[in-house]
């Protein structure tokens, strides 16, 4: 019986793809704070998810099954922060929710890994015996 590693991993590996984009926009936000008329972004976890419900296709061809439109979006999955204070330059980077939301995205990216971690070394175990 083969192993079928995306269903091992349970969507710990998507997740953790997921986890570092969204560092590297968050990282890009704290950098340009001080650019006049920048713009925060963000990717929504649940636009990431309806991208990728989009592009799912059925394999049977049963005229009860529902006929999706897969329309593939573009990559672009950022979306605009709405400003809570933006400055008069119009940059709209909130540095402190920025540092917030970096750092919770960042004991998420953990904890997707240590539980990533515990299956491959589940798989291991099952693997050599538990030795």
């Amino acid at each position: 019986m083969a192993i079928s590693f995306n269903d091992a991993f349970a969507g710990h590996d998507k997740t953790l793809l997921f986890r570092s984009a969204r560092a590297s926009v968050l990282a890009n936000n704290i950098a340009n704070a001080d650019t006049p008329h920048y713009k925060a972004r963000d990717i929504s976890f649940d636009s990431m998810l309806e991208s990728e419900r989009s592009r799912l296709t059925l394999a049977g061809r049963d005229d009860r099954h529902i006929h999706s439109s897969s329309s593939v979006e573009g990559d672009d999955d950022l979306l605009y922060r709405n400003p809570s204070q933006p400055s008069l330059d119009g940059n709209t980077v909130d540095m402190q929710r920025e540092q917030a939301e970096y750092a919770q995205n960042s004991l998420q990216f953990d904890t997707s890994f240590m539980l990533l971690e515990r299956k491959i070394s589940g798989m291991k175990k099952a693997l050599t015996g538990g030795q």
